[in-house]
């Protein structure tokens, strides 16, 4: 749907200002926003853009899958290719490995540029950590939308199977920050390789809205998402709510989290009830009792996978993005947010959390034990999609939700579960090198050996690198 924007505060305050030197983003001014918050919807306008492109699409994301979904992608970036449009395609090595050559090839025989980012096979080690986890298109430099959506059927649904889409939330961008986020595709593409053409670096779209947002671009080691957050996080006043897929937050982090909710600031955590990595699921439940004795209240989605990164901070702030808040994100890959100061936008993302909490179940330090009802538990959290209203299948996990539930029976045993396994595995490579050590020595020296090779042959380009810009 869309979200007509509202100008920020004219006055520049010092909280504005710290985010913008933390971000490392400036404040961009006219801008029209879209809140996508239904993963359907979200692919159709995708797939529509595409097709009205007349310059060039601009098109990067984690993961890229050779299925039905990513079948109509290729489709629709094919045909602009083949047309005479410049489609650039950039998808991250190990999100899609298990795309086959043969995708890739159909979109360069239609005459797309295509490049992985970050081969798992690369002479630089470091490379093998730093991943680029962002979902960013951009058509002609004026129009762009980013968010957490990844290319596959997980996000359109299977209404032939019963199974609805992942909750994901994406935001279309028309205006001047749409160049900005064209400009990190820009950035990004020039690490995988050769700079895009001049003429796909032109746009100078005019302010159509009066919505202001920050494009900030994520890098290993560069905390720029994380230090933004931690601001707004001790910034707020009236509510901190914070929607994420895989959150583990860092100390720092998890101690402003903390100090938020003692301080009565009204913080709600969102996250998935069921999850495609249990473990991390499981992690995060570790933190809940601490969170909830602070104050802070705790909702696990009851449904399809939970999948979207979105924060509120009071009225004014909102940031949606790639990045979850979890060291992977904040320090270790390349991620893609978009940080809005706009009243309705604000407004709308408060609306969808809370249509998500009433899908949702509570986690509480007391028993206070109320059956979820089975109207509740299948119901959409969004407005209806495209995709055909079909019963959605709920798992075992599901059919067991219960709409408030102690934080005992989710996290329960979890920290001892977890050194448990970490003891098993070291017992058992202890046990491998006392009745294998032969083996498991040679196993040591050629892992040794190869990572001594991959950080030579690193240093050694770096050396080439300096020395042939200094003559």
């Amino acid at each position: 749907m869309s979200v007509p924007a509202t100008a920020p505060p004219g006055a520049r305050d010092p909280l504005a200002l710290a985010i913008d030197r933390a971000a490392g983003a400036r404040p961009i001014d006219g801008n029209r926003l879209e809140h996508y918050p239904d993963s359907p919807r979200a692919l159709e306008a995708m797939l529509a853009a595409i097709a009205a492109a007349r310059r060039w699409v601009h098109f990067e994301n984690y993961i890229i899958r050779d299925d039905a979904t990513g079948q109509r992608f290729a489709d629709a970036l094919a045909e602009r290719a083949s047309s005479g449009v410049g489609v650039r395609v950039l998808y991250d090595a190990l999100g899609s490995f298990g795309t086959g050559r043969r995708y890739w090839r159909r979109l360069t025989q239609a005459g797309a540029e295509v490049r992985a980012f970050h081969p798992l096979l690369t002479r630089h080690p470091f490379d093998l950590f730093a991943r680029d986890h962002r979902k960013l298109l951009v058509t002609d430099g004026s129009w762009a939308m980013t968010g957490g959506l990844c290319i596959g059927d997980e996000w359109a649904g299977d209404p032939a199977r019963g199974r609805r889409p992942w909750r994901d939330t994406m935001v279309a961008v028309t205006g001047p920050a749409a160049a900005a986020l064209d400009g990190a595709f820009a950035r990004i593409w020039r690490r995988a390789g050769a700079p895009l053409p001049s003429d796909e670096l032109e746009a100078d779209p005019a302010e159509c809205g009066s919505s202001t947002a920050r494009v900030v671009a994520g890098a290993p080691g560069r905390a720029r998402v994380y230090r933004a957050v931690q601001l707004l996080a001790a910034s707020a006043t009236d509510r901190l709510w914070i929607t994420d897929a895989y959150l583990i937050a860092p100390p720092p982090l998890y101690a402003s989290l903390l100090d938020a909710a003692r301080a009565g600031v009204d913080v709600r955590l969102l996250v998935p009830g069921t999850s495609d990595l249990p473990v991390l699921r499981d992690s995060t439940r570790i933190g809940y009792r601490d969170l909830l004795r602070a104050g802070a209240r705790i909702f696990e989605w009851q449904g399809p996978m939970l999948h979207a990164k979105t924060l509120l901070v009071d009225h004014r702030w909102a940031r949606v993005g790639s990045s979850n808040l979890n060291v992977s994100s904040l320090l270790g890959n390349y991620e893609l947010d978009l940080f809005a100061e706009c009243n309705h936008l604000t407004a709308a993302l408060a609306q969808q959390f809370l249509r998500d909490l009433a899908s949702s179940r509570e986690i509480v330090l007391q028993a206070r034990r109320r059956f979820l009802p089975a109207r509740l538990v299948g119901a959409p959290a969004t407005a209806p999609s495209p995709v055909p209203d079909q019963p959605h299948k709920r798992s075992g996990y599901e059919l067991g939700a219960v709409a408030v539930v102690t934080v005992r029976r989710v996290a329960g045993g979890l920290r001892r579960a977890i050194t448990s396994a970490a003891t098993l595995a070291f017992a058992s490579v202890a046990v491998l090198l006392v009745v294998f050590p032969r083996v498991m020595a040679m196993v040591l020296a050629a892992g040794a050996f190869s990572l001594a090779l991959a950080f030579g042959l690193y240093t050694f380009e770096r050396r080439r690198t300096r020395d042939a810009g200094d003559g």
